[in-house]
């Protein structure tokens, strides 16, 4: 779960996420979106694909990535769980 926070936390990787939603994108589309270096945007996908927020896939020359919407499920269900801990604890719920 650190993991999965770290990503979170840079607002590069946020928005990499953000375009994702959108849909499948190349590394090139990506980078395209943003001023920095493709080194650069090629080490946010990776941090992005170890944390299982993305994945990658091969089509012929270019890697194309997509949201792994499970790992967004999940984690969704997990704070909706600790919020409601905290409701609980609060006598708020």
């Amino acid at each position: 779960m650190n993991l999965l926070f770290k990503a979170l936390a840079d607002p590069t990787r946020r928005r990499i996420l953000q375009l994702l939603r959108r849909g499948d994108l190349t590394a090139g589309e990506i980078a395209d979106q943003f001023p920095i270096s493709r080194p650069s945007i090629s080490h946010h996908l990776n941090l992005l694909k170890q944390a299982g927020l993305v994945q990658d896939e091969r089509r012929g020359q270019h890697i194309v990535y997509s949201l792994n919407t499970t790992v967004f499920q999940e984690v969704l269900t997990w704070l909706a769980g600790l919020m409601a801990m905290e409701e609980k604890e609060n006598g708020d719920g």
